[in-house]
């Protein structure tokens, strides 16, 4: 299957799960697991009167929160399943794959990210570029994401997640069944039909390129600092966050 049938295919058979275990994250607009507020950070800037897209929503609380301050905010995401499970009539939802948006050019104020869409896409230089080409000309882009260090590290909250295990330059993470990483077969086109779940890495130098190669450009990149008492989201923990970034913030301009 494509990476696009892979990811809605997922997405909808995991909203419920994902919903109930992640509820006190879906309360408020937050950037990553290091629960960075956007009423804190401001990284978006004023959203009222702007007409703002939120790229990989899930379940939306972002785009909400963008509506409940005054924007018009369009929350995009592969999966269908996920964005009927959120709450609130703000946002505007729309299904679609976040590497061919289906949106004229020269559309929106802003768009974001918080963790949603750019893993699972495998060409990150198409989807920079859709997102250059629906921003009007110096438009605002924040993309949220795993830090490119954190790939390395097993998804282990404890001492076990300390550990570097795998090769940084390793760009993409199959499975082909339950908890089974291993292609089940020498045809490539067998293990496509197969897989079941999809995520990909992009190193630092991949994430800069792909800005180049869209036309963004890239003015700042922040890494949240993991602050005690966080509450812990499957890998992330205090003890990992207290010694390596999580999450990438990067923020360019259209």
């Amino acid at each position: 299957m494509s990476d696009s049938r892979v990811s809605r295919s997922h997405w909808d058979a995991d909203a419920a799960r994902y919903v109930t275990e992640h509820a006190d994250y879906l309360d408020d607009f937050y950037w990553c697991p290091e629960r960075l507020r956007e009423s804190e950070a401001h990284l978006l800037g004023d959203v009222s009167g702007q007409r703002i897209l939120e790229l990989g929503a899930g379940t939306a609380p972002c785009s909400e929160w963008v509506a409940a301050h005054g924007g018009f905010a369009v929350a995009q995401d592969i999966s269908a399943a996920m964005l009927r499970a959120g709450q609130g009539a703000g946002a505007h939802r729309v299904q679609s794959d976040a590497a061919e948006l289906p949106f004229l050019s020269s559309v929106f104020d802003a768009t974001f990210s918080s963790f949603g869409a750019l893993p699972f896409v495998a060409d990150l230089p198409q989807a920079l570029r859709e997102i250059k080409r629906v921003l009007k000309p110096g438009g605002r882009c924040v993309l949220a994401s795993n830090h490119p260090m954190a790939w390395v590290f097993p998804d282990d909250p404890g001492p076990a997640g300390l550990l570097a295990q795998v090769p940084y330059f390793e760009r993409a993470y199959e499975e082909f069944g339950e908890d089974n990483p291993t292609p089940p077969s020498d045809d490539p086109q067998v293990n496509a039909s197969a897989r079941t779940y999809a995520e990909y890495h992009h190193t630092v130098g991949d994430w800069v390129r792909a800005h180049a190669l869209a036309g963004l450009q890239l003015e700042d990149v922040i890494e949240p600092e993991w602050v005690p008492g966080t509450p812990q989201w499957g890998q992330w923990s205090e003890l990992r966050g207290s010694v390596f970034p999580g999450t990438a913030i990067f923020i360019s301009r259209g």
